[in-house]
């Protein structure tokens, strides 16, 4: 299992929450349709947020595997139209036909069995409602992803720690679009999203993906020099030429 535990989601929260994730976050809550929402996932509650915001009408059950990252979550959002839950989106704890929308924010790449919590979300779904998720493109088309990527690799190039690549790990469009269509979905449609990071970000990148992900236990186990990992980050991205790129994809599922 990937814990997100310990010190690990008050830096994903105080580090990455602004310049990865709310930009994100504000795009897929625009998408989103329904009033009674599941968000699975919901790690420190930025689409929550972002989704009470928009939707004034909105209640949501917001679940995730990690509790250190719901108690997060409830301590900085508190709002009597949240429901805080911990659950397994491949064993959804709800009545079928239950919500008018299951949303995701960059969570699916970290569950085992992506078809089981496909055909979850599917059953917990009114039978016209939507289901709607983003995913990170690959490392490729994220540029200080994948200079992390490639300092931790530098740095242990006989046993490199893979968490980087987790997240960048489900951006064939075609896989995920026979995987939807195998647990029940019928209509699909995937748009890219493009964003940029500045490079006077990249210390908070560079800190919050080191510190703030599973990704710091791994270093740990190694006995890597966390700073100087921190640092040659950093350099790679202000050594960049212009803003960072990031892509996602959004997916839409009916």
């Amino acid at each position: 299992m990937i814990a997100f535990a310990g010190t690990v989601p008050e830096n994903y929260e105080r580090h990455l929450r602004p310049i990865l994730f709310e930009p994100y976050a504000e795009d897929l809550a625009q998408r989103v349709d329904g009033d009674r929402i599941l968000e699975i996932a919901c790690g420190t509650g930025i689409l929550t947020e972002a989704i009470l915001a928009r939707r004034a009408r909105a209640t949501i059950v917001a679940t995730d595997l990690n509790q250190g990252m719901i108690d997060v979550a409830r301590k900085k959002t508190q709002s009597d139209r949240v429901t805080w839950r911990q659950a397994d989106a491949m064993q959804l704890p709800f009545g079928d036909g239950d919500f008018d929308a299951v949303v995701c924010q960059f969570g699916f790449m970290f569950v085992p069995d992506k078809l089981a919590a496909f055909r979850e979300a599917r059953r917990v779904l009114r039978p016209t409602g939507t289901f709607m998720f983003n995913l990170w493109d690959s490392l490729a088309e994220n540029d200080a992803s994948r200079f992390l990527d490639d300092a931790v690799t530098a740095m242990f190039p006989a046993n490199p720690p893979r968490f980087v690549q987790l997240p960048f790990s489900m951006h064939d469009r075609r896989e995920v679009d026979g995987i939807l269509h195998a647990a029940g979905f019928g209509h699909i449609k995937i748009t890219d999203v493009r964003k940029t990071m500045e490079r006077s970000a990249a210390r908070s990148f560079a800190t919050g993906m080191v510190r703030g992900t599973p990704l710091f236990d791994q270093l740990t186990e190694r006995g890597a020099e966390i700073d100087r990992l921190i640092d040659g980050v950093i350099d790679a991205c202000e050594r960049h030429n212009g803003p960072l790129r990031m892509r996602a994809i959004v997916v839409e599922a009916r």
